[in-house]
């Protein structure tokens, strides 16, 4: 199996070009970030090509995180904000190579929503597509993410068949899955076509993938007996330095 480093949670206390630096020595063969926009893109390229590390994906702005917000492109009357973090994120993205961008829904629920989705996520598939990007929606736990638009796998699903955009598609995070929905294995087989990435965290601290309620090395294996073969993305919270937390790679 090959592993990528989720830098929005491991090695946060370095700046991201150093963190790319950590993963490559810790054996990562792959990087992916939530939200660069600080660094300049030239100092991520230069850390990516130092290394030789792809950087498989980046989230799009929150926006006023400070007011409550987790995401724009669900809200109503926030188009023009949703499509600018789409054009942020696609030109950031486009510097440094990154494979796929997460297009964040936000707090919204009802009819609306979901048209205000699937307006904002046709145009970012249309502006992607160029590029070679590939656009992901990720259900996020209500626990978690209490309100937040998109919650399981199946509405994510419904979504994607919905638009037809070929360029979209699935991020499976199987922290998120287990809380809202169980039976990982079996929903990793079944919505296989449509799956962009794959994140794990242990289930319910969302520390390192040693311990809690899923058993990682059955869905690892099972995931390469599916032939999924990218690098899975460890998104989990260390609960000491990233470095002391590494021990289930080698095991």
């Amino acid at each position: 199996m090959r592993f990528s480093a989720n830098l929005g949670f491991l090695w946060k206390d370095r700046p991201l070009p150093d963190a790319i630096r950590a993963a490559k020595a810790a054996g990562f063969t792959a990087v992916e970030c939530h939200w660069p926009y600080d660094v300049p893109a030239a100092q991520v390229l230069a850390a990516l090509e130092e290394t030789g590390l792809p950087m498989l994906g980046l989230n799009t702005s929150r926006g006023d995180v400070e007011g409550g917000e987790n995401g724009l492109s669900a809200l109503p009357g926030r188009e023009e904000d949703a499509r600018a973090a789409i054009d942020e994120a696609l030109s950031y993205a486009s510097a440094i190579g990154a494979a796929n961008i997460h297009v964040m829904a936000g707090f919204a629920q009802g009819e609306e929503a979901e048209r205000t989705f699937l307006a904002n996520l046709d145009y970012a598939c249309r502006s992607a597509i160029a590029h070679g990007i590939t656009i992901l929606i990720e259900p996020l736990n209500h626990y978690d993410a209490p309100g937040y638009f998109l919650s399981t796998t199946e509405q994510a699903l419904r979504l994607i068949e919905t638009l037809g955009a070929p360029n979209l598609k699935l991020m499976f995070d199987c922290y998120h899955v287990q809380l809202m929905e169980g039976d990982v294995s079996n929903r990793l087989k079944k919505h296989l076509a449509h799956i962009g990435h794959i994140q794990f965290a242990s289930v319910p601290d969302r520390g390192a993938p040693d311990h809690g309620e899923l058993f990682y090395p059955y869905l690892f294996a099972t995931i390469e007996k599916l032939g999924y073969d990218a690098p899975l993305g460890a998104e989990y919270k260390p609960t000491g330095s990233t470095d002391e937390s590494l021990g289930w790679m080698t095991r």
